[in-house]
């Protein structure tokens, strides 16, 4: 439906609104704070809920699953410290917008998602907006490994423990955040990856991320 994909004056001022509530907010990264001002959020609402689309919320998008707060996308991207041509591994693509803002950080993304509605909504909205990424259908906690090893990897939903599989997939130097902790909150958590065997983890934040789901996780 193509009155979806309007962008105009009005949802432009929201975004910009939206990034100074942002920084009061604590979120610094001038890069981050630029995405969010280029991506349109409202492009993943349905008309009626428009006016929900840039106020500082998580929201319903179908099978379970939540469209972000916009503080926790940016405080995520803020952790990755996106390099232009970073290969980033997304687990959780939901609807796609942390997608959008990480590849107009400049990443090469790999997204992958368990919830087939979601997976078949997303590849065909997103293309039609302008952004590309490598979209996968699947078992996110067992992340991609025929495609590894990535710079950055960022888990968009709550984790019990931080999947071995997903370390494994990490370059060195690389950079893991990942909500972990049990089903009503959880800790945001970094994990750099210093050599093959060696990490550094630190723990940060609480959040509500709705569940990872998979075989490697719950």
């Amino acid at each position: 439906m193509a009155y979806k994909y309007i962008d105009n004056y009005r949802e432009k001022g929201a975004r910009k609104k939206l990034v100074e509530l942002l920084k009061t907010k604590g979120i610094e990264d001038a890069h981050v704070l630029n995405a969010i001002a280029k991506v349109p959020r409202h492009y993943f609402f349905d008309e009626t809920f428009w006016n929900q689309a840039y106020k500082d919320i998580a929201f319903p998008i179908g099978e379970g699953q939540t469209i972000s707060q916009p503080y926790t996308v940016a405080y995520q991207s803020e952790l990755l410290h996106i390099r232009k041509g970073d290969k980033v591994l997304e687990i959780g693509t939901g609807c796609g917008y942390q997608t959008c803002i990480l590849l107009e950080l400049g990443a090469k993304v790999y997204t992958i998602e368990r919830q087939e509605k979601l997976y078949q909504r997303t590849i065909k909205v997103l293309p039609h907006i302008g952004y590309k990424a490598e979209f996968f259908y699947g078992d996110g906690s067992k992340g991609l490994p025929k495609h590894a090893p990535f710079n950055k990897i960022i888990v968009t939903a709550g984790a019990p423990f931080v999947p071995e599989d997903l370390l494994k997939q990490l370059a060195i130097g690389g950079i893991l955040v990942i909500p972990v902790g049990d089903e009503e909150s959880q800790k945001m958590v970094t994990v750099l990856k210093t050599s093959e065997n060696d990490f550094e983890k630190v723990t940060l934040d609480t959040f509500r991320f709705v569940p990872l789901v998979g075989d490697k996780a719950w």
